[in-house]
């Protein structure tokens, strides 16, 4: 596909209109000096914008639900988002550039020491709703209750105050909030959040060009080096490197 058909399927208006999720705060962490959005998410969108020599410009969503719900819309060309079936009802989804764990976590004097422990009946959980794990939790989970929470704070806020049995969270967010006496976090992951860029239903080869486009930015350092500059190269990990 040549460059002007790949600038027309993307970027229509002449502008790469990139949907961010600004609640992962992981891959959207902070501001710069000029109020645009900084972290890996930013980054990566700057890097396809560059790629395809046209302007960038971010729409920011509160939440990842809102940004797939806005995929039928002429709101956004990208949205970085996680993949998940549930999603690519009308998204197209490239490889992902990151992973991020996603855990369990429980009281320390709780029963349940494993994965296979938590579905059960009377097992209550809290998720972000319709964040990937929370997705992921409502496709594989038959008997234990899930507790929608209308943000990351409201479903550790949650737990904390012993409103449910356990906590399904990223596991960055988890570390940062765990009390070792009080608290135990359950190995390993019961999944790992796939962050990907996301477009609407389109050409295969607009597609290719964005996984090509990805792997590369994984080879040559690119990701590696925005992981690094934004902090957060302990707490995600690049696709096809161990954990």
């Amino acid at each position: 596909m040549s460059s002007q058909r790949l600038r027309d399927a993307l970027a229509p208006t002449g502008t790469l209109r990139a949907g961010l999720n600004l609640s992962n705060f992981l891959l959207v962490s902070g501001q710069n000096s000029d109020g645009t959005p900084a972290g890996v998410s930013p980054d990566l969108a700057r890097h396809i914008a560059a790629a395809l020599d046209v302007p960038c410009e971010f729409v920011a969503f509160e939440t990842p639900g809102q940004l797939a719900d806005a995929a039928a819309d002429d709101v956004w060309d990208i949205g970085n988002i996680a993949h998940e079936p549930d999603r690519a009802r009308l998204i197209d989804f490239s490889q992902p550039y990151v992973l991020i764990d996603a855990h369990f976590l429980v009281r320390a004097d709780s029963t349940l020491t494993s994965n296979a422990d938590i579905d059960q009946k009377d097992v209550s959980i809290a998720a972000f709703d319709r964040s990937a794990y929370d997705l992921w939790l409502k496709d594989n989970l038959r008997h234990a209750s899930l507790i929608a929470a209308d943000s990351i704070q409201h479903s550790h806020d949650l737990f904390l105050r012993g409103e449910v049995d356990v906590l399904a969270s990223l596991k960055p967010r988890l570390q940062m909030e765990l009390d070792t006496d009080r608290h135990r976090m359950i190995a390993p992951r019961f999944t790992a959040i796939k962050q990907a860029v996301g477009i609407k239903k389109t050409d295969p080869a607009v597609l290719q060009f964005l996984n090509d486009l990805i792997a590369t930015a994984i080879q040559d350092g690119f990701i590696a080096a925005s992981l690094a500059t934004h902090g957060v190269a302990d707490k995600l990990s690049l696709p096809g490197c161990s954990d």
